[in-house]
């Protein structure tokens, strides 16, 4: 797989989880679900951290990227919405 394959396939994947929100699932229906949900996320995890491994065992660091704040003004805007 190229590259670019890989990269686009990471994000289609982290943009699918993006769009996974448990929090409006009923307690039963987490419950119901919650050996299966367990098991995706470890696979998941473990993938993930493979990944990260593979990264490192070449010297190279998995960083986080660096946001930059937002602008005193915007902030400011927000907290007068809020």
């Amino acid at each position: 797989m190229s590259s670019n394959d890989a990269i686009g396939r990471l994000t289609q994947a982290a943009s699918a989880l993006g769009d996974v929100d448990v929090s409006g699932w009923s307690d039963d229906t987490l419950r119901a679900r919650l050996d299966e949900l367990s098991t995706v996320l470890c696979r998941v995890d473990a993938q993930l951290s493979r990944l990260a491994d593979e990264v490192r065992a070449r010297g190279f660091a998995v960083t986080e990227p660096v946001v930059e704040p937002l602008p005193k003004r915007v902030r400011a805007t927000l907290a007068a919405v809020a």
